[in-house]
Order: C-alpha cells, then structure tokens, then sequence
C-alpha cells in the first residue's frame, strides 16, 4: 500500500518545538556585541595617556593653552591689535612705546556763509604766515547790497533834516501862540523817529561790510598747508548737507609744523611709569638713527575701555622736517629718580 503524498509533508510536532529557540540565541548575541562596542568606545582619561595620543578637545585645549603662556610671556595685550601705539617693553626704569605724530594745532579753514570760491593762492606745502591772505570768496553780492544801502542811508538823513526843520518851524509857531503844544510834540517825536531809520540802515551796512570783510579769509597761524580742500569757482558752505558731492565745508587745513607731539594710546599696565613733565627720547621710524628731546605734555583725564589704553601726548623739542605728521615714531620714557 503506497503512501499518502499530503502525509510526507507533515511537520513533525517535536521537531518544530526544536527550533523555536534560535531566535532567542540571535538577539542575545546581538547586545553582547553591542554593550562591548558601547564599553571600548566610552572616553577614559587614561586612553590618551596609554595610546600616546590625545582627543580633539584636548588637543584644542592644549594648542589654547600654549598660545595664552605665549601672549603672556610677550606681554601682549588682548586688544593691542585694536590700539592706535603698543607698548614696546620696559627695559629697567625706561618705557619704550611707539605711538604717532601729530600737529599741536590743526586748523582748518571754513567759510562763515555759502559761498563761491572767486580765487585761492595757495597749494599744499605752502607755507603761510599769520593773516596772509589765502582764499576769496565772491562778495558781488554783499558789494551791489552796500551800494543799495548808500541810497536807503541818503534817504534817512534827508528824513532827519525834513524832521528837524519842521521841529524848529513848530518851536516858533508854539512859541507865538499860532500852534498848540501837540504839533511841537509831534515834531519832536518825528525827529526821533527819522534818528532811529539812521541808525538801522548804518547797522545794516555795518554788517554788509562784515559779510564782505568774511569773503578775505585769511591765516590764523605760521604753518604749513597740509591740504587744499577746493579749487576756485567751487560752492563752499559752513555746514555739510549728508551727501558724499555736497558742497565743501572747509577750504584749507594749516599747521605749524614745528610745533609737533607723539600721540601714545599707552596700555594701563604702563601708566604707573608716565607722569606730566617727564623727561622722553622721541626716534621717529623713517629715520630710527635722529634723536628729538621731549616731555609729557598731557595725559587724557578718561581712557578707552575697550583698548584698556589712555591717551598720552609728548610734545617734541626743536621739530624739523624729518618729523612728518601721521608717521609713527618710538618714544622712550625716561625713568624719574
């Protein structure tokens, strides 16, 4: 008898339960892999030590560390690359910084009113002399109204005399009983009246001769011009308008050139060092082998919080023409006894 095809494809019921537990085995396999990787993958303060290596923090942190000891040792300033002169060093009881020159004093030229420039005789490395004349400006206009206050000034003298004829012809009139006291008080009054309209066109033509007396504009100082800030036929104005093509607000920029100091922003650390009246040795740094004396004329009475400097100006002694504004120079301060 031939057996039943559909009966060789049963399961056997005892095999089946065999492998029910192989799925078990898999997953338990898979966290025992998974907590050893977790365990060597975990951070210890020793692994650098025993690889001989170290992590990217700490090799940051180290790299931070070494340049820190270095900026100390130098003895840098955290905001030294913001600062306008850094300290150089303190040798012993002398202070070495650099700093910038400076004029004393510098002017620049600006017109009283809006103006065209009619003329201007100067170029830049002129020297001027004090009230040398530089720039006119056009007074055209100030001219035609003084010729029109010449006729309003005839005309309120020819009231005062109108005025005072008719003062004297009341005083007679009243004085013969023919008028009654008013009309010589109104006379009085006229003539007072016709004194006053003199005096105010001269105050006008007082300040016409003014406006064209601005229109010559002349140097303040002894100097040098440092900058010719226009040229003739250009609009000129007391006050700027915003605009970068605005009209100019000053024409000339002078300074006397042998009147110089060294503007230091000097470090906090250094001010116990710097005193007013302080004896310098000023080197300027195009020509580091010429030698100027100077003192401390002024230290600022507010520093800068952000550059933890304050500003100190040393005044230069017998400048000359190696000393050129805006170039920097080395002081030395000069240690007091």
């Amino acid at each position: 008898m031939s057996q039943d095809p559909l009966e060789s494809l049963r399961i056997d019921p005892n095999r089946r339960g065999r492998a029910g537990g192989t799925p078990w085995m898999i997953g338990f396999g898979v966290l025992a892999i998974t907590a050893v990787v977790a365990f060597l993958a975990y951070p210890r303060a020793s692994d650098g030590i025993r690889s001989g290596l170290k992590s990217g923090r700490e090799a940051a942190t180290a790299k931070a560390d070494r340049e820190l000891a270095a900026r100390s040792k130098a003895g840098t300033n955290a905001a030294a690359p913001h600062a306008a002169a850094a300290p150089g060093r303190a040798e012993g009881g002398t202070l070495t910084v650099t700093g910038y020159i400076v004029a004393h004093e510098r002017i620049e030229l600006s017109p009283r009113f809006m103006g065209v420039v009619r003329w201007i005789g100067v170029h830049k490395g002129d020297m001027v002399t004090n009230g040398q004349v530089v720039v006119k400006l056009d007074d055209s206009e100030y001219v035609a109204r003084l010729a029109e206050n010449d006729g309003q000034l005839a005309v309120a003298r020819v009231a005062v005399d109108r005025a005072r004829t008719d003062l004297h012809r009341a005083e007679g009139l009243v004085a013969s009983k023919v008028e009654m006291q008013k009309m010589l008080d109104d006379a009085r009054l006229s003539l007072s009246a016709a004194d006053a309209g003199v005096k105010q066109v001269e105050g006008a033509r007082r300040l016409l001769e003014t406006w064209i007396d601005w229109c010559t504009i002349k140097s303040p100082i002894d100097g040098v011009v440092l900058d010719r800030l226009v040229d003739a036929n250009e609009l000129v104005t007391p006050q700027t308008f915003g605009g970068a093509r605005g009209p100019s607000p000053s024409l000339l920029a002078i300074a006397d050139l042998k009147d110089l100091q060294i503007e230091i922003d000097l470090d906090e650390r250094y001010l116990a060092k710097v005193s007013i009246g302080q004896k310098c040795v000023v080197s300027p740094e195009a020509y580091p082998d010429r030698k100027y004396e100077g003192e401390v004329a002024e230290i600022a009475p507010e520093a800068n919080r952000q550059k933890g400097t304050l500003q100190v100006k040393v005044q230069v002694s017998k400048a000359d023409r190696y000393l050129t504004p805006e170039l920097s120079a080395k002081v030395d301060f000069i240690a007091t006894k």
